[in-house]
């Protein structure tokens, strides 16, 4: 765990100044723009974005409705960035297995192009259960490949991918984990290479 950890940390630091204009930065403008689209908010809601890289969803959606907005990353960098560009949202270090805020404060949490590097799903599942109200929506957006691609892909995401990427997951497999915790599935959304996995806190 340490290791994938430490590989996001140290690539994610070095892209956190110009993350936007990377081709990885390029890439995820879609998965935000998914999110955007699908994302239900009030109100006075709390929301907190999970590997927030440098802010920029969370400040997208803070222009969508009166939101009070908290942002976790595990690259230092990027939450300096964040913070430096959105001075008015709440932006802290962490990874997705230990998020310092208080127990059932969260009314929505956004996991954006992120969930294939969580060392430890179930660790983040049991997080997300802790931090979020009774009917909390939990959103997952991440890469989609069909299944026989994740067969021959997976074992070598490790090696192929430098940046703490870890395994790619179908919408059954996401849902799997969080349905062992309070979690009910409130629909997936598939497009292309991307999936939106919705769920519900009981």
């Amino acid at each position: 765990m340490k290791d994938f950890n430490a590989k996001s940390r140290e690539a994610y630091n070095k892209k956190a100044h110009d993350y936007d204009n990377t081709p990885e930065g390029r890439f995820t403008r879609k998965f935000k723009n998914i999110l955007l689209e699908n994302i239900i908010l009030k109100d006075n809601d709390f929301v907190l974005d999970v590997a927030c890289g440098n802010g920029t969803f969370l400040a997208e959606i803070s222009k969508m409705k009166n939101i009070t907005g908290y942002g976790v990353d595990i690259a230092e960098e990027m939450i300096k960035v964040a913070s430096c560009k959105y001075p008015a949202l709440t932006f802290k270090v962490a990874g997705c297995e230990n998020i310092l805020f208080d127990d059932g404060i969260m009314d929505i949490i956004t996991v954006c192009a992120a969930y294939h590097h969580f060392p430890d799903v179930d660790s983040f599942a049991k997080e997300a259960e802790r931090l979020l109200k009774p009917n909390g929506i939990l959103y997952i957006v991440d890469v989609y490949y069909p299944a026989f691609l994740r067969m021959i892909l997976n074992p070598f995401v490790p090696l192929l991918l430098k940046d703490g990427d870890i395994r790619f997951y179908s919408p059954k497999e996401i849902i799997k984990t969080f349905t062992k915790r309070k979690f009910i599935s409130d629909g997936v959304i598939k497009r292309e290479h991307i999936q939106l996995v919705k769920l519900k806190r009981s």
